[in-house]
């Protein structure tokens, strides 16, 4: 026995004592292979997934490299099964391998004849491939790269994938590094990336990822297709872009449901690309309309199906995805994996707090105590019906209005799911809405008004969940949301994180319906903020004046 920080034990999880003085050092070294389950004070629970295992070696990581970790940093003995187990598991990955062949094109290759034989025997297999050319090789269909990806992953056999890329149509991109620099973590994630071709880099809201697909952009030099969430995101990622590349604004392409520009750099809305006539996704044809030489997957997480769909055509080309979370409320992580790639780069949300280039955020779910009226109406409620009616009594508006009040001298942001509730809160604050009916050209008014201070409080529903630059939001009050979404409360929370001017720490309020549906919900949510170290302090909404407001 030593004393070490971690505690592997037989099922799998791994515990880390967070104040052990090797926990550091130890969550580096585990961070590869393990996936972070939850972060509260003292001791942090991570697991070892098959998929977390093959995400390690696809990034150059091997068994007995995990297996020399688990032993350097246990405090007990480790389990032999489970180590065992680590090998085996690791040992799937690259059994089977995908290869360029000069004179069959791509082929699927096995180490292990009867693995192949095992595979080539699923009726889910057979149609992605072609002939067999000796005993261990056989044709893939070059259009079914990503299928037969997916497919094998499922089957417990991914298979690598060292087929290579197609360079695409060169364009000349260069950061332009004026007054600024490229942070060490963006420069190790964009390094990581280039260095794997195709993969996922993880970075917290707030901490530059527009700027890690700058870097990817220029290591390319190469045409450029970028899939955004919206039109505004769409217009921040080429403000951005004109401001830190070389690129100028003819060299930059808007195709979303206001323009179809398509240019060396093209920008592309997921919204455009998934919208159907006549059951025919016409847009997706934007993927064949040039040589491109990268795609870029920003909040990768939410990649739609269609999407999915067609990412797994165009394995040829380099695809970079980026976002804050992998959690998928799908659970279509694997596919993720196949299709985009592994993770090639993951930062924890504290570590980049702990440098300074996020805010720290003070979390409070405040549980408020529903009328006898309003309690009588949620309980004889349909169950369907019950989620709403908790997220918009009359008691949670109230407690909104005592806290905007509260918070009157910041730049606060009201965000729910409801749109009646919405319309009705930004009437009582008198403060502007934004929903999705909003044009675009009003959303863009109005956050560069919040940006400037003339405007100090918006009402958003989740059109703002995700990749909206607004780095003077200080306050964030969360008044219902996507009912149990781990993923949304990630981004809403993502609002507040960019550093204040002041250095001071954001505020992040969860409204919560005691007794109810409500307070379930918010218990998932926040889930992943829970990994990621952040805790919530629970304040009954009688006692919030006693609160100092900080």
């Amino acid at each position: 026995m030593t004393d070490g920080p971690l505690i592997v034990q037989s099922d799998k999880t791994l515990l880390l004592e967070a104040d052990h003085e090797l926990a550091h050092e130890c969550r580096l070294a585990i961070a590869p292979f393990a996936e972070l389950e939850r972060a509260p004070e003292h001791v942090h629970t991570y697991r070892l997934t098959p998929l977390g295992l093959w995400n390690a070696r696809a990034a150059g990581h091997d068994a007995e490299q995990v297996v020399d970790t688990l032993l350097r940093y246990s405090r007990y003995a480790v389990p032999h099964a489970l180590l065992v187990d680590v090998a085996d598991t690791m040992d799937r990955y690259g059994r089977l391998r995908l290869l360029s062949h000069p004179a069959h094109g791509l082929v699927l290759e096995s180490s292990d004849r009867a693995v192949l034989e095992e595979v080539l025997r699923s009726r889910k297999v057979q149609p992605l491939v072609g002939r067999r050319i000796d005993a261990d090789t056989v044709v893939v269909h070059p259009s079914e790269r990503g299928h037969v990806k997916q497919v094998l992953l499922r089957l417990g056999w991914p298979a690598e994938d060292l087929a290579g890329y197609v360079d695409g149509e060169s364009h000349p991109i260069a950061l332009v590094e004026d007054g600024w620099s490229l942070r060490p973590y963006q420069r190790e994630a964009a390094d990581s990336f280039h260095a794997g071709g195709s993969g996922i880099v993880v970075l917290p809201c707030g901490a530059g990822k527009t700027i890690v697909g700058a870097a990817a952009m220029a290591r390319a030099g190469a045409t450029t297709l970028v899939l955004v969430t919206n039109t505004v995101s769409a217009r921040q990622w080429k403000a951005e872009l004109l401001r830190r590349t070389s690129l100028v604004e003819e060299e930059i392409g808007e195709y979303s449901g206001a323009r179809k520009e398509i240019r060396p750099v093209t920008i592309a809305t997921y919204q455009v690309m998934t919208t159907r006539r006549k059951g025919v996704y016409a847009h997706l044809e934007l993927f064949d309309e040039r040589d491109w030489g990268l795609i870029v997957y920003d909040e990768v997480h939410l990649l739609p199906a269609p999407i999915f769909r067609f990412t797994a055509d165009i394995q040829s080309r380099r695809r970079l995805g980026l976002t804050a979370t992998l959690i998928r409320e799908d659970g279509h992580e694997g596919d993720v994996f196949s299709l985009i790639g592994p993770k090639r780069y993951d930062a924890p949300w504290k570590d980049i707090e702990a440098q300074g280039y996020i805010a720290p955020a003070d979390c409070v779910e405040v549980r408020v105590t529903l009328t006898d009226r309003e309690r009588l109406l949620y309980a004889t409620a349909e169950p369907e019906e019950r989620y709403r009616l908790c997220s918009t009594a009359e008691t949670k508006t109230r407690l909104v209005e005592q806290l905007v009040a509260r918070h009157a001298g910041d730049q606060t942001l009201v965000i729910g799911q409801y749109i009646d509730q919405l319309d009705d809160l930004g009437q009582r604050l008198g403060v502007p809405v934004i929903k999705g009916e909003t044009t675009v050209r009003e959303r863009q008014r109005l956050f560069a008004a919040f940006r400037a201070g003339e405007v100090s409080c918006l009402v958003v529903s989740k059109v703002a969940n995700f990749s909206i630059d607004l780095p003077e939001a200080a306050v964030a009050i969360q008044v219902s949301g996507s009912f149990g979404s781990r993923q949304e409360e990630a981004q809403r929370l993502g609002r507040v994180l960019r550093p204040k001017a002041d250095g001071r720490a954001a505020r992040f309020y969860a409204v919560v319906a005691r007794d109810t549906v409500d307070q379930d919900f918010a218990a998932h949510r926040q889930r992943f903020l829970a990994e990621q170290g952040y805790a919530y302090r629970i304040v009954d909404a009688d006692d919030l004046a006693a609160e100092p407001e900080g």
